[in-house]
Formats: structure tokens, sequence, C-alpha cells
């Protein structure tokens, strides 16, 4: 391993598990094999990471969050502590439904705000907002913010993560002052 990665010795980290140049496990992190975390990650204290997870450059994950096989967390992902993420829509205890684990995709720059649930087989789109203690049933759109239980669409966030507000047809962050275009169901920036 590089020598600019840290590791807490009460963490492990099976064989055959790739950390990428930079990245932090702090406090009883599990880390399984074949597990890959990208460079400058950060995970707090008591975060599991399973097999064949993959996790992009620069993630935080906070405190207490379990991150299942089949889920995928790209660039710049944030996850609030005790986020949870679920990879089979049917569990049984004596029933093994391994084979039936269903794929969960975070994009670029999303955050998942503290005590969410991502239920499997949903995609949340880039740069979208995950507000604390919502549940995602379905897809969420890039730059959307959603909560609620189901989490339900209340508005957009820029790349920076500030609300955007609307006036007229235009969009614009009030903090970097970044403009955004809504064609159809879709918010872009501008440029």
């Amino acid at each position: 391993m590089d020598q600019n990665i840290f590791i807490h010795p009460s963490s492990y980290v099976d064989d055959c598990a790739f950390i990428g140049n930079g990245t932090k496990v702090w406090h009883y992190c599990h880390i399984m094999s074949n597990a890959s975390l990208g460079e400058f990650c950060t995970l707090g204290q008591n975060v599991f990471i399973a097999n064949n997870v993959v996790l992009g450059h620069r993630v935080k994950i906070q405190n207490n969050v379990s991150i299942y096989e089949g889920v995928s967390l790209e660039d710049d992902v944030f996850c609030g502590p005790s986020v949870v993420f679920t990879n089979v829509k049917t569990p049984r205890s004596r029933i093994s439904r391994q084979d039936k684990y269903q794929k969960t995709l975070i994009r670029t720059g999303a955050t998942l705000g503290a005590n969410s649930t991502i239920v499997c087989g949903v995609t949340i789109g880039k740069f979208a907002f995950v507000g604390a203690g919502a549940v995602v049933t379905k897809d969420v759109p890039d730059y959307a913010l959603v909560a609620g239980t189901p989490a339900h669409h209340i508005g957009w966030v820029c790349t920076c993560g500030v609300r955007i507000q609307q006036k007229n047809d235009t969009f614009t962050c009030i903090e970097c002052r970044e403009d955004y275009i809504l064609t159809g169901s879709k918010l872009s920036p501008s440029k």
C-alpha cells in the first residue's frame, strides 16, 4: 500500500481490496475483498465496505454507514452519518438471494443526508441532494433535491450544494451565481 494511505489500527482491510492514494480509513472500519476505493476518500468510524463495492475519488463517508455489494459511488459523493443502503428488495433470513443483488448507482457529486435510506435498484443523479431521513425508492434526477418518506422532488440544487432559486424562467444559485436551464424535467448548467 502507498505510504499516503492512513488506516487506523482498529480497522480491517481484507486481501485483494484496493485503496487509493491519500485515502483515510478511521476507527473500526472493515473493507472486504475486491472492494475498490479511489484516491483521497475518507471513511469515518464504523464504516463497512462489502465485496466488489466501488468508490470513486474524494468520496466522503461519515460514521456508521454500510455499503453493500451492488452499490457504486462515483467521484465526490458525500454520505452523511448512518446512511442506509440495501441490495435485495425481498430479503428473507432463510432464503439466499445473493444472485438477486440489485445495482445502485450514486452519481458524481451527489449528497446523501444523514439517516437517509437508499432502496436498491435506483440511480441518484449527478449533484442530487437527498435530505436527511429521506427514503429513496426511485431514481433521482441530476441536481434534484428530494426529501420525505418516500422521497419526492422538492427543488433543485447547484453543484456547490445550495438550493437553486427560480425567478420566472431563470434558475440561479444565490451563492455561486451559476445559471441553470430546465428542459422538460431535466436541469443542467447553462454553460
